[in-house]
């Protein structure tokens, strides 16, 4: 039995490397606190409000504010109560947000709800109402604070249950000089290049309207090159991993690629409702000079929390001799 025990855990440590196993499996914040409620806004996906008008122009080069969705949106309606996962004592309140700290580093933000409780007042979960969903939200969002970091609440372990067979779909794979220029034909692959990758989730439940079929991030995206006979010559590598936590909002174009945007993203005045987000990752900087010259395929993996997973690929020829003759 221990020895059992033991394998178990060995699996989890190699499947989440980096996961927190501070905080023990929960609840959902809203009744039924047993059954799965559709989540409309997942981990990782990108927040971004443009400054700049709803153009190219302000897509690729606008100002704003960006950063990294640190939690998820649990679908209920208007007015929906919300109870505490976890026990604890509510040690921050406004306008649209309770937090509650439940020792040990850990600590629970339920936003988009008026607070029903006060500041130093011990709360117990499926019991207390922390508040009521605000009017036009339509969804509470819930953060996760485990030993002090910013954690996946649907790592294995924690938001329980939750069961995910929809694996994340890529979408497309291209080699830039920048963000903002046109793709690079692959038959022609010279120098320095940024491999640029479409990608998407799905979510288990469905979610009602406006947001129905709005597309989530995948939490982990990986690559390496091979030849065409299958050798791999650039090993396995992660370019984006939000299974436990996410990169500082400081990193936000490091990860995500200019053309990326939110579902029903804000550009200046203008709200894009209705409309799905894109999400493009800046997947490596690719220096084909350190390649023979030959032909190549890039393979990419995508995969969600649960290690649900899909693959795509794209052959390149790399040329770096002068001229343009071919391989």
């Amino acid at each position: 039995m221990l020895l059992a025990a033991l394998s178990v855990l060995i699996l989890l440590v190699l499947a989440f490397p980096t996961a927190v196993f501070a905080t023990t499996d929960f609840g959902w914040p809203v009744v039924p606190f047993d059954r799965q409620h559709p989540i409309r806004g997942t981990f990782g996906d990108p927040r971004t409000v443009f400054k700049a008008p709803p153009s190219l122009v302000g897509l690729y080069r606008g100002s704003g504010s960006f950063s990294f969705h640190m939690g998820v949106d649990i679908c209920a309606p208007d007015g929906t109560a919300v109870y505490p996962v976890v026990d604890g004592t509510v040690c921050a309140v406004n306008s649209e947000k309770v937090v509650v700290d439940s020792g040990g580093g850990n600590r629970f933000e339920y936003w988009h709800i008026r607070a029903a409780v006060h500041v130093g007042e011990h709360v117990t979960a499926r019991h207390t109402v922390l508040g009521h969903i605000l009017r036009e939200a339509g969804h509470v969002h819930l953060t996760e604070i485990s030993a002090g970091r910013v954690t996946n609440p649907l790592l294995p372990g924690h938001l329980t249950p939750y069961h995910d067979t929809t694996a994340p779909q890529i979408t497309s794979i291209a080699f830039h000089l920048r963000d903002d220029t046109p793709a690079l034909m692959p038959g022609f692959i010279r120098g320095r290049v940024t491999v640029l990758v479409r990608a998407f989730d799905t979510v288990p439940l469905a979610v009602p309207a406006p947001w129905s079929d709005m597309p989530v991030t995948p939490n982990l995206l990986e690559w390496h090159v091979e030849k065409l006979s299958g050798k791999v010559v650039v090993p396995e590598r992660v370019s984006w991993d939000t299974r436990t936590t996410i990169p500082p909002n400081s990193a936000f174009w490091h990860y995500y690629a200019r053309g990326t945007y939110q579902n029903m993203a804000v550009f200046a005045p203008h709200y894009s409702w209705g409309q799905p987000g894109c999400y493009v990752f800046r997947l490596a900087t690719l220096d084909t000079r350190r390649l023979h010259d030959d032909v190549y395929r890039l393979v990419v993996t995508a995969a969600d929390v649960q290690g649900n997973r899909s693959s795509s690929s794209l052959v390149f020829t790399v040329h770096n001799d002068a001229g343009w003759v071919g391989v």
